[in-house]
């Protein structure tokens, strides 16, 4: 556990550090201290309803393997009353965006010991539905959970990841939220690393919602934490800050006769619910396309690549979006990347308070007072 207080406040280092040094429950810790462990007896005894609430969500789809080893793991404690609210399809890159003006389907499905729906739409609008009071009678759960993720949400990348957006959607309603993403390794990882994941993180999270309880956890702030690959091997904990490290978008051209056909845009394992919602947005949008056409010209489909050629006729072409991974050298132990590459668990508070350095702020106080004056 790195000492440094890295630019974060002392109270909030100091609580992490205790927080996370007891995570193998070491011989310094009081057994008052140590996460809680109920037997399978007293598990019974335990009122439902007077256990704490957890939310659990995802960027992946109510699927994936990461959510799933999660809640089976939060259940299996017997301390939580879990609901799920995670989106039905993956909607891993979908960042903050919400469904406005159009309706989804919420329907429920069956995971062993939680009360769960699946959303057709993105993690923002699961954690704004399942808060608001429409989906389940609660007033607010005691801390929200997205994850985990497939894939590394580091640096820039939290802008674009929607598990780390689910989990700040729940700080923007004042509720405390962890978001938690494993640094999946393409035809390297396992998918039973996940359930080595939620072991990895799950001291965290008792401790977290124990700490939320004594009312002592740090407040207007959520927790990004990254997994390394192989999590069973991690060297331990380090509270980070976010790295300014992205991917890079790499744009591939498709061929018009390779693009997916309209039918396959309908997932077979969607719901009733959600395929009449579609089949609707499918109808106005046709009705609006046959609409388009009589007053436009007539659309040609070309190879993706070449330059176009003349033509008074309206071209359309295929593109597939990917992130590639950069080869980088990272040097600042603080970092998240830096951390999560070196085979540590990062853990990087984030705050929706704005922050501007204070050398860039007089920057643009200099060049906005010499613009206004060449002006005039």
């Amino acid at each position: 556990m790195t000492s440094k207080n890295n630019g974060l406040s002392a109270a909030l280092v100091s609580n992490l550090q205790d927080v996370l040094s007891k995570r193998k429950g070491g011989s310094d810790a009081s057994p008052s201290e140590e996460a809680p462990s109920t037997s399978v007896a007293a598990k019974e005894e335990i009122d439902e309803d007077s256990r704490p609430i957890v939310l659990v969500t995802n960027g992946d789809g109510i699927d994936s393997p990461g959510l799933l080893s999660l809640v089976e793991a939060l259940v299996s404690e017997g301390l939580y009353n879990v609901h799920v609210c995670a989106p039905q399809t993956d909607k891993s890159v979908s960042s903050h965006s919400m469904t406005l003006g159009e309706t989804i389907a919420a329907s429920s499905v069956i995971i062993k010991g939680a009360t769960a729906f699946e959303v057709s739409g993105t993690p923002v609008d699961c954690i704004s539905l399942g808060l608001s009071g429409a989906l389940f009678a609660w007033s607010k759960p005691i801390v929200v959970i997205s994850g985990i993720n497939q894939g590394s949400s580091c640096g820039h990348q939290m802008f674009y990841s929607g598990a780390v957006a689910g989990a700040r959607e729940a700080l923007v309603s004042g509720v405390p939220s962890l978001s938690i993403s494993l640094n999946w390794k393409k035809g390297e990882s396992k998918e039973s690393e996940f359930k080595e994941a939620v072991g990895v993180c799950l001291p965290l999270i008792n401790a977290t919602i124990r700490d939320i309880e004594k009312g002592v956890f740090p407040k207007d702030c959520s927790l990004n934490i990254e997994i390394p690959t192989s999590p069973s091997s991690n060297k331990g904990f380090k509270v980070t800050k976010q790295s300014m490290w992205r991917q890079s978008h790499s744009w591939q051209a498709v061929s018009a006769n390779r693009h997916p056909g309209a039918g396959n845009f309908m997932s077979n394992q969607q719901s009733l619910g959600a395929q009449l919602a579609q089949l609707g947005r499918d109808a106005s949008a046709a009705g609006a396309a046959r609409r388009f056409t009589t007053q436009k010209k007539s659309i040609v489909e070309i190879e993706s690549v070449g330059v176009a050629p003349k033509t008074e006729s309206r071209v359309k072409k295929y593109f597939r979006l990917e992130f590639v991974a950069k080869n980088e050298e990272h040097t600042d132990e603080d970092l998240d990347i830096k951390a999560l590459e070196d085979g540590f668990v990062s853990v990087t508070p984030l705050s929706l308070r704005p922050k501007m350095d204070s050398e860039t702020e007089a920057a643009v106080s200099e060049w906005i007072s010499k613009a206004l004056n060449a002006d005039q």
